[in-house]
């Protein structure tokens, strides 16, 4: 099993920046696939960006170029940098980490709020 803890939430004005940071412990990091989901009010839980344990990269088409996804598996840990943010990116983010495409596992989530 892995936890998973997030951090560097919060609110920002549009055309900001924030960055998200993940740590996970409990397992072998290296082993599972990552990444970022979202969810706003009233809408479903989407993915954000995602990294296999290949090193390839998954970017929804709404934060292609705007957002970037990193992880550092010596220290466990998963990051979201997000630029240029807009107001539709307000959501409450969360980290994931995926076993062998079919096991999840999620933190608790962190906001993100975009003012206009």
């Amino acid at each position: 099993q892995v936890q998973l803890v997030e951090s560097g939430g919060g609110l920002v004005q549009a055309g900001g920046s924030l960055r998200l940071s993940c740590v996970a412990s409990g397992s072998t990091f290296s082993m599972y696939a990552a990444g970022w989901y979202r969810q706003a009010p009233g809408k479903e839980r989407e993915l954000v960006a995602r990294i296999n344990t290949g090193g390839v990269i998954n970017y929804a088409d709404s934060v292609r170029g705007r957002f970037t996804v990193s992880r550092d598996n010596a220290k466990k840990m998963v990051y979201l940098e997000m630029n240029s943010l807009k107001p539709e990116d307000t959501a409450v983010y969360y980290c994931n980490a995926q076993f062998l495409g079919q096991i999840n596992y999620w933190g608790r989530g962190t906001q993100v709020t975009v003012s206009s």
